[in-house]
């Protein structure tokens, strides 16, 4: 079976994505032959549509519930017709697979559509497209339209499997200002090497095809309080200031010390964690406890991250061994109790960052094992007033329990690999944390003129991030949208209002032609989705 054709086309409006990945299958054999169209794309993206032509025969997929599409992809294999079924695979990325059988001389068209909000880490956004063909293609192209209101600032595009001969065949243009109407900026990339180009060697059948391939861009922001757009009585309201003064952190680190931590995971634990010590300024204060069936902490209180007390921390880091059971409830309340009863003795300063990093490789297996009871009795405990995150280690962990952990605590998960680069995931995950820049942020927009108001309070906000908020309004006759953005600056309370023309906006909307034009409603449901999902 030959792949005649592979257009990855992903067209990204105001930070939204939508990717559409066309395949063309020809089988050249005289007999039919099984075709498989798999596709790896990222867990935060949603399947919006699915189909296969065959002999000019279109069939549409279908999309269900988690259990029922389980069921049905068994009795549909057990019958041996064509199903397709998303499953979790790697870091960052889900896995579609469907096969089929091709008739003799026969083609089969593949068309997966799946839409996604790139959010802003490190001062960035980025689209991430997986490229693995596993032959050559005699037809192959990426392309990528960006439009963005904003300015935007900068666009970078690579891939991780670009020698120097494919680097320049990747296409970057951008466009537009805010000179003059419609008031965009655009960027277009393009890669769309030939079949020459693909090969490892001049004379090989192998491709080189194979990896990310990813674009990084920002835009520029005017306002302090932010970005709103309108389109068709939906809102969606960026924002992600600069020019702020970082806030000072409390850090708690907890360790999982258990038995099965033994051997390389604690070793690289006690790396990745050596070098956020050495990060840490000093007006931040950081506590550790180790943890198996019992709760042991480096300090009775959380003390400044002075050269001292950071050279104590790794001698106490370095001489942890694994051995015993995993009490995740208890190793979490000494940390909540610790924040709170520092925070009550003035330990630590009135407006600042109270942050838990969890670090453990699997399930509760001493104390109390419920993952309901756990998760409910470490929510209550917290009260809202520290976020947690939590780091995964090993490919067995349970992280569907950590995520919903994290994310019920206004923090969080991140799966870190037993791989050589696991210093460098952990140390990657704490820079996303490590500069928060206002806390308790609140979005409130007036005179009842909005419903179906996704989140809009949040915890903390980080530098390089971007808080997002989307809604309907309710009154067509309103005007204008006025919205105030309050929080706690290090120093004095952050407030700042904005008023937006409702029909002025909407007209900027449609003269900008945006590449969906109904990209907020959609963008407002996947918001909306997403939340609920934390939720469950």
């Amino acid at each position: 079976m030959d792949i005649y054709r592979m257009d990855l086309n992903c067209k990204v409006t105001s930070r939204f994505a939508r990717t559409l990945i066309t395949t063309e299958i020809r089988n050249t054999e005289d007999s039919s032959q099984e075709a498989i169209f798999e596709v790896e794309l990222p867990k935060t993206a949603f399947i919006t549509n699915f189909s296969m032509t065959i002999d000019g025969v279109t069939t549409v997929g279908m999309v269900q519930k988690k259990e029922e599409a389980d069921q049905m992809y068994s009795r549909a294999v057990s019958r041996g017709e064509s199903a397709g079924l998303v499953q979790s695979m790697g870091r960052t990325m889900e896995n579609f697979k469907v096969s089929v059988n091709v008739g003799a001389r026969a083609t089969a068209i593949f068309k997966l559509t799946y839409e996604e909000l790139l959010k802003r880490h490190l001062g960035n956004y980025e689209l991430r497209i997986k490229v693995r063909p596993r032959q050559l293609v005699e037809n192959f192209q990426i392309n990528v339209e960006i439009t963005e209101p904003q300015e935007i600032s900068f666009v970078d595009a690579y891939g991780t499997f670009l020698t120097n001969e494919l680097t320049d065949v990747v296409s970057k243009i951008h466009t537009g200002n805010k000179a003059s109407p419609p008031w965009s900026s655009k960027a277009h990339i393009t890669f769309k090497p030939t079949m020459d180009q693909q090969r490892i060697c001049s004379v090989c059948a192998e491709t080189l095809l194979d990896g990310d391939f990813i674009v990084k861009y920002d835009v520029k922001r005017e306002t302090s309080a932010g970005n709103i757009q309108i389109v068709n009585g939906y809102f969606v309201h960026y924002f992600a200031p600069s020019s702020l003064t970082k806030l000072p952190k409390n850090v708690v680190f907890v360790i999982d010390c258990s038995g099965s931590m033994r051997g390389r995971k604690i070793q690289q634990t006690f790396e990745a964690f050596t070098k956020i010590l050495e990060d840490l300024p000093e007006e931040d204060h950081v506590g550790i406890l180790k943890f198996n069936e019992e709760v042991s902490e480096w300090k009775k209180s959380l003390v400044k991250a002075d050269p001292d007390n950071i050279l104590s921390a790794k001698e106490f880091v370095a001489k942890i061994t694994a051995r015993g059971g995993t009490n995740i409830k208890s190793a979490l309340l000494a940390a909540a109790k610790m924040l709170k009863n520092d925070r009550r003795n003035k330990v630590l300063p009135e407006i600042s960052a109270s942050i838990i990093i969890f670090l453990s490789d699997g399930d509760p297996t001493s104390g109390t094992t419920s993952h309901e009871k756990i998760i409910d009795n470490v929510k209550r405990f917290l009260e809202g007033r520290v976020s947690l995150y939590c780091l995964g280690f090993g490919n067995d962990v349970d992280y569907n329990f950590l995520e919903k952990l994290a994310l019920q605590n206004g923090g969080l998960a991140r799966r870190i690999y037993e791989d050589s680069d696991s210093a460098l995931q952990l140390q990657g995950f704490y820079n996303e944390v490590a500069f928060p820049m206002l806390l308790d942020v609140h979005l409130q927009y007036m005179d009842n003129s909005v419903n179906y108001l996704t989140q809009n309070s949040f915890k903390l906000y980080y530098r390089g991030s971007e808080i997002i908020v989307a809604g309907h309004i309710t009154n067509n006759s309103l005007e204008v949208l006025s919205v105030v953005v309050k929080a706690k600056g290090v120093s004095e309370p952050f407030s700042v209002k904005m008023e937006m023309n409702i029909n002025e906006e909407e007209e900027v909307e449609k003269e900008q032609l945006y590449i969906f034009g109904d990209f907020i409603e959609r963008l407002w449901a996947y918001i909306t989705i997403e939340q609920l999902m934390t939720e469950q």
